[in-house]
């Protein structure tokens, strides 16, 4: 040991005294043996996986796969045609007819077995995952795949308890996947482990340059013993994917990725009879109040914004700050900023990694040029950034404007934009200002603000004094234009099944020019009647005295009001005589209606669920004192025997009773996790609703509808039964005995496809509702993209028996009345670990 100096060891290199001063962390890369390994026992030539088999067709482009970090070829993956795609389908539909009709126990094993292949295969997967997408090995390894693995064992659960939880619904058929280039591979699971729990099987295409991982992982299904067909993979670009989704032998398609290409598919598949969910990013809100751990929250917003780049749609890319703490905040923020470290995705000591594309690191840059250029300051931490063109430093963005670009934009990469508010109504306000709602991050430690604040949101997700927290048994998904439709937990599996009673619509491709369709109020019904003016049909009074008239308006801010086109449009009886003339809607009455909805929408979805449950039961009781009246009506309008119309009338006070009840027995779970800490399940109002009647049972169908709804919190805007919209009509003056708050319910009456567009084309509508023509109920999903809303259409199929308590109440109503938001709160004050 002679000679030997405590600073530098004998070949020259820093000694262990030294590592311990400096405190540097040296490279730890990730070994790509197994990787390259396996690509190379499929010449590096890979092809679709379908019926449990590769198929490499002749004559097929192929893209190349880089490395995301130095840019070398790793595998080329071919180009799917129509051909294929028809492949893909019928395997999976033969699949279908025996994976459906298993018993749950032995879907269950099936995915459980895939859940012990996997751990047997986890670090390839993990090395597949990040060579993939560019993810941090190290995120990978210890959070993407722990995550995979626990969606399969919890799935597993659920295939074998659907006797006995989803006994009431049944699989849909076949189910196409269609994924982004960030985390591919905790995406296909989020979807696919629903999907298979639940009877369907399914088509997996990832992203063009992502298809390593999936590829992979369906061998890795093969040898878990998944039956061929049930789970297969097509390779191509986005054009493959929409040849996918508008194949007739699709029954649902489950996307994630961006809204410009989720409207698209919403567009494309309007009017098929294809489920559709959607899971869309944008902007994050991150909420810091002057009560945070200012640390914590600091090392928070670093994972949430600049681990991976910014370029997932769950980073926190928006910081809002109390204006109290915002420059000590900012201080310790840049501080931290410093000591990040950009470098090779693949290295374990890498904070940043490199972006997807010189295109859009340019992209990004632009937008900070343009912010700077408006005054705002930035601020970005160079010191440890690669020569590599595809990195970008980490950026942090103060002093902007809420209008500028880059706070309206989202930027998709490691800039995070920062403003303050004052009070926390500002920060509300701010949380809610954009048309977006994936998820969102407060910081507290005062759990009556927090709680409220996260209540408050309008978002899908909100993680208290935490970020990304995600687990297969909490329900993660968007409010708003970040999409419908849930992953996660028992929420998920609805997005997969149809009720027990239902037969699933194929509707083969409609000559219609939605752009044009119902523009304006068509219908088959006179204006004006042939003979004489009607009078109401209830009235039967003796001699040459006449009836009085009686005249029907619209109804809206609880007060009937006349039509804005002041004109109307005659009812006919069943034999054709006409016997009303009822206002004849257009589309200013139905914006009339929906800016009353929203004054009351507050107030109603605050009001307490008893007080909620009192004005139905109140409903139903004024209902009743009218019940000869009403079924004196519906016999004479109708022709149906007097039997049938009181059992109509006495079935929906019934109905107004039964959602009554469940105005305080739907509002959530507090959800177990792997958290230490609790994961709070709320099922929310979705807001304002249009809704659309059928003519069959007119009075039952329209309680029916708008009762769940406003049980739930909702107000509505209802078009009743286009030919007979009297009983509803007349249902106007129970609503004005019965203390509604004005503003809840809203009746528009006239052309049924007239005013729906109308409903489906407002941004400020949430959710539409629609039982009519398959026509109607495919503009209804063509028109709802504008803003994403959620619809609910019958595609013209008159088989709901309204009188049934399973097809005409029920959890299918509720789960389409509410959407679900899950708050995570972490402990650990007492107990650390």
């Amino acid at each position: 040991m002679a000679g030997f100096s405590a600073t530098e060891s004998s070949c020259g290199t820093p000694s262990v005294y030294d590592l311990y001063r400096s405190m540097e962390y040296g490279p730890v890369p990730e070994a790509l043996g197994a990787a390259q390994s396996w690509l190379e026992s499929h010449g590096r030539k890979l092809g679709h996986f379908i019926k449990g088999k590769w198929l490499k067709p002749d004559g097929r482009d192929t893209y190349t796969i880089k490395n995301p970090n130095t840019g070398d070829p790793l595998a080329t993956t071919i180009q799917g045609k129509k051909e294929d795609v028809d492949k893909a389908v019928q395997a999976a539909k033969v699949a279908y007819e025996s994976w459906s009709l298993l018993p749950g126990h032995v879907r269950a094993r099936h995915l459980y077995n895939i859940a012990r292949t996997i751990q047997k295969h986890q670090r390839l997967l993990s090395i597949l995952e990040s060579l993939d997408s560019g993810n941090l090995i190290r995120e990978s390894q210890e959070a993407d795949l722990p995550l995979v693995v626990r969606h399969f064992y919890h799935y597993a659960g659920w295939a074998q308890l659907m006797e006995e939880q989803m006994s009431n619904w049944q699989p849909l058929g076949v189910v196409a996947i269609l994924i982004p280039r960030s985390f591919p591979l905790l995406t296909l699971t989020w979807k696919l482990c629903s999907a298979l729990a639940m009877g369907n099987t399914a088509i997996l295409k990832p992203a063009r340059s992502t298809g390593l991982a999936a590829l992979f992982f369906a061998e890795v299904c093969t040898q878990a013993g998944l039956p061929p067909g049930v789970f297969n993979v097509l390779t191509g670009d986005q054009g493959l994917g929409e040849a996918l989704a508008r194949d007739p032998g699709i029954d649902k398609v489950a996307f994630a990725g961006t809204a410009k290409v989720g409207r698209y598919l919403r567009q494309a598949t309007a009017g098929s009879g294809k489920k559709l969910c959607l899971q869309l990013g944008e902007k994050l809100p991150f909420i810091v109040f002057d009560s945070a751990d200012l640390d914590s929250a600091v090392d928070a917003v670093v994972d949430a914004i600049w681990l991976n780049r910014g370029q997932v749609h769950s980073a926190g890319a928006q910081l809002f700050l109390q204006e109290s703490i915002a420059k000590d905040f900012i201080q310790r923020l840049k501080h931290r900023m410093g000591q990040l470290h950009l470098g090779d995705s693949l290295d374990k000591i890498t904070d940043v990694g490199p972006l997807t594309s010189e295109k859009q690191r340019n992209f990004i840059e632009s937008l900070v040029e343009e912010a700077q250029a408006e005054g705002a300051e930035v601020f970005q931490a160079w010191a440890s950034l690669p020569s590599n063109k595809l990195f970008y430093p980490p950026t942090l963005i103060t002093g902007v404007y809420q209008t500028s670009r880059c706070v309206q934009e989202e930027i998709f990469g490691p800039v995070l934009v920062c403003l303050t508010f004052r009070t926390t109504k500002e920060a509300v306000a701010l949380g809610n200002s954009t048309p977006h709602g994936l998820a969102a991050s407060v910081w507290t430690e005062i759990l009556s603000l927090a709680l409220e604040v996260a209540h408050s949101l309008q978002v899908g997700t909100v993680w208290i004094n935490s970020h990304n927290m995600l687990d297969a048994a909490a329900a993660f998904g968007g409010y708003k234009e970040s999409g419908h439709g849930r992953n996660g937990g028992k929420e998920a599996l609805y997005e997969y099944v149809r009720p027990i009673w239902e037969i699933q619509p194929h509707i083969g491709s409609m000559d219609l020019n939605y752009k044009i369709f119902a523009t304006s109020p068509k219908s088959d019904l006179p204006v004006i009647p042939g003979d004489k003016a009607p009078c109401s049909i209830v009235s039967e009074l003796k001699g040459e005295i006449p009836s009085m008239d009686q005249t029907y308006k619209l109804y809206y801010g609880g007060a009937q009001k006349r039509p804005d086109s002041l004109s109307s449009r005659a009812i006919l009886d069943h034999a054709g005589k006409a016997v009303a003339l009822v206002a004849d809607g257009n589309v200013k009455d139905i914006h009339n209606a929906v800016e009353a909805a929203h004054k009351a929408a507050p107030g109603w979805a605050k009001k307490t669920t008893h007080a909620r449950a009192q004005i139905l039961y109140y409903l139903a009781e004024n209902l009743e004192l009218r019940r000869a009246e009403i079924a004196s009506q519906l016999e004479s309008l109708m022709g149906i025997e007097k039997e049938k119309a009181f059992m109509e009338v006495d079935i929906s006070v019934r109905r107004l009773f039964y959602w009554a009840a469940y105005s305080d027995k739907y509002g959530g779970v507090v959800q177990e996790t792997t958290l230490y800490g609790a994961c709070i399940h709320f099922r929310e109002p979705l807001g304002v609703m249009g809704i659309a009647c059928p003519d069959d049972h007119p009075l039952l169908s329209f309680v029916s509808l708008f009762a769940p709804a406003i049980t739930r919190g909702n107000c509505v805007v209802i078009i009743p039964s286009e030919r007979y919209p009297l009983p509803a009509l007349n249902f106007i003056q129970v609503l004005e005995t019965s203390d509604m708050p004005a503003g809840v319910v809203n009746i528009i009456s006239g052309s049924r496809d007239y005013l729906s567009r109308s409903l489906a084309e407002h941004h400020d509508i949430q959710a539409m509702w629609y039982f009519g023509s398959k026509e109607g109920s495919g503009l209804v999903e063509w028109a709802s993209a504008g803003n994403l809303k959620r619809t609910w259409v019958n595609y013209g199929a008159d088989i709901r028996c309204w009188s049934d308590p399973e097809d005409g109440s029920g959890e299918e109503f509720l789960y389409q009345a509410t959407q679900s938001k899950s708050v995570w709160m972490p402990m650990g004050d007492i107990f650390p670990n």
